[in-house]
């Protein structure tokens, strides 16, 4: 088996908090029932998509390196895509949200690279290569679509998540998980359907990943471009499903024009969307992503920004007018009566930057408790601290070596002995240390002398608070790892035998030596052996025209009508299929 990964430049520059996603694609692994479900879906999306979808997408599929007949191999793409300043990885199902929206800010392409089974042909909610390689990969051959999602990623990393998130990522990767597995069974299945619509339902402020997350669902997932009266398929998730891509063309399927109101728009990845949103070009895109980037704490800061962090839970980084960086994860605020955040506190490992380079001698080993710190403007005095000079400095004992102590205008108090300043590029102060200090606050306590060295963050006021590091090093992992795995089965001596005869077909394919005893004698096994195989049939059908066997084509046909018969919701699929190699065999 093939454990190794395939790389380029790009993929080699990803910080180890992204690598730890990637897993190698075992192209080995991929059965020939799985060759024939890409190559099936593939033959009948280039066939209609090329009418229906934007014009890059068929130009992306050659300058990607994909193809039609086989699924593809992450050397081949890699080598192709490193043309257009981009590389694919291969990844285990979903991963976190902000760690899939980082990796294309590194204009690297996430791929799960497990392919959906024959029975959820149509559409999957897993993830898969179908999905991702052949939609997501072709767009990005279009300059200003693949700025856009570069862009894409770089704000949306930065997203602030909610706890909520955090229980709807694992309840869909677990869906995801089951529905793909053969063996699972339909109680597990409900159940879990039953935990995503439970948390889909819940009636929770949208925080800024879910609203993000909304953007890029009616975009780069199910976005249409042109006209609201006459538009085109550029989603990867309408691209990859041959049978929303049919729907979504239809008259039940509403068409808005694109705006930020999508950011409120949730959906349902259970089911077809009722509705879809026209962007007028790929330009239009980003002028709305820098409209909602403008909204987000990120860009505001201040006590709202702060309280998004508190509420996550997870990493996050708070930035002072100084250009101080904070991160860790945020435990409590203090605010006044205008909701000035005048004291944040964070717990466990924490890290101080600035300009997202941590400053030496402050990482998490330094403070593995977190820290804690006023800001804000002191009392009765009308410089701010980042404001003095070297002689206001002077004047109100802001000096190393001396004992000091002052009052916020919040009436937090501070006493202690000043032991040294870090200074920022401009010289101005952006921390002071303290020894045997004491931190009050009305009749509590916020810092003692015994809890060490005081880090005073030098500051007035929060500028920008945001999901993530400031300098992704000084933590050795950013995102968790989800424990729910996907599922691997040993094959069946039933399933081990359609897969001989599966490769059987596709050789007899690719040989284009002319042999209608071996069609039909494989054409006798899986009439016989696997009755309700219909895929395999199809192909074999296609042999029999192909190699001009008559009497042999109608038999299969006749096979053919009967599994239609008894299982009516393949039937168009079987139609499709048909339709597909008249189509083949008349060009």
């Amino acid at each position: 088996m093939n454990t190794s990964i395939e790389t380029n430049p790009l993929i080699d520059r990803l910080p180890p908090h992204l690598q730890q996603f990637i897993k190698p694609q075992n192209y080995n692994d991929y059965s020939p029932i799985n060759q024939a479900v890409w190559r099936y879906v593939m033959r009948k999306n280039v066939s209609y998509l090329s009418r229906v979808a934007h014009e890059s997408y068929v130009k992306g599929l050659d300058k990607t390196g994909i193809s039609i007949d086989a699924i593809p191999s992450m050397y081949g793409m890699n080598r192709i895509l490193k043309d257009i300043g981009w590389a694919a990885v291969a990844v285990d199902g979903f991963i976190p949200p902000n760690a899939f929206m980082e990796f294309q800010a590194y204009k690297v392409l996430v791929i799960a690279s497990d392919i959906r089974q024959l029975e959820n042909m149509e559409y999957t909610p897993a993830p898969d290569i179908i999905h991702e390689a052949a939609g997501h990969a072709p767009i990005i051959a279009n300059p200003d679509y693949a700025e856009y999602l570069r862009r894409f990623g770089e704000i949306g990393a930065k997203a602030i998540l909610s706890s909520h998130d955090n229980d709807m990522y694992e309840a869909v990767r677990s869906l995801s998980i089951l529905k793909e597995a053969s063996n699972s069974k339909k109680e597990e299945i409900q159940t879990a359907e039953d935990l995503v619509n439970t948390l889909q339902n819940k009636k929770v402020p949208l925080s800024e990943m879910a609203k993000i997350r909304n953007l890029h669902w009616w975009t780069v997932e199910y976005g249409m471009i042109g006209t609201v009266e006459n538009p085109k398929i550029y989603g990867a998730g309408l691209l990859s499903s041959i049978g929303e891509s049919k729907w979504c063309m239809t008259e039940e399927v509403e068409k808005i024009r694109y705006s930020i109101d999508a950011a409120e728009q949730e959906f349902d990845i259970t089911k077809p969307q009722p509705q879809l949103y026209v962007t007028p070009d790929f330009s239009y895109l980003m002028q709305v992503l820098d409209e909602f980037s403008n909204t987000m704490a990120l860009r505001k800061g201040g006590f709202r920004g702060l309280q998004k962090l508190i509420d996550s839970k997870k990493i996050g980084t708070i930035e002072l007018n100084t250009g101080l960086q904070i991160s860790g994860t945020f435990t409590e605020m203090i605010t006044d009566e205008d909701n000035n955040v005048v004291f944040f506190k964070t717990e466990g490992p924490t890290a101080l930057a600035n300009r997202e380079k941590e400053l030496i001698g402050h990482g998490t080993k330094a403070n593995p408790n977190g820290i804690s710190s006023p800001i804000g403007k002191l009392k009765g005095i009308n410089l701010a601290i980042e404001d003095m000079g070297p002689r206001d400095l002077k004047a109100y004992n802001f000096y190393d070596g001396k004992r000091i102590a002052f009052e916020y205008e919040s009436g937090i108090n501070i006493e202690g002995l000043n032991i040294t300043g870090i200074r920022n590029i401009y010289g101005k102060l952006i921390l002071i240390e303290f020894e045997d200090c004491t931190v009050t606050y009305k009749d509590r306590v916020l810092f003692s002398p015994e809890q060490g060295i005081f880090q005073l963050a030098v500051g007035s006021n929060i500028t920008s608070a945001f999901a993530g590091a400031a300098d992704y090093r000084s933590f050795n992992n950013l995102y968790h790892v989800s424990s729910t795995e996907t599922i691997k089965l040993e094959k069946s001596k039933g399933q081990i035998e359609l897969d001989h005869l599966y490769s059987q077909t596709r050789k007899l394919r690719e040989t284009k030596k002319t042999n209608p005893k071996k069609v039909a004698q494989l054409f006798e096994l899986v009439k016989n052996n696997h009755p309700k195989d219909w895929l395999l049939s199809l192909e074999l059908y296609e042999l029999s025209c192909i190699f001009n066997a008559n009497e042999l084509k109608t038999s299969i046909l006749n096979h053919l009508e009967n599994i239609k018969y008894d299982n009516k919701k393949i039937a168009h699929l079987i139609n499709d299929g048909l339709a597909l190699t008249e189509e083949h065999i008349l060009a």
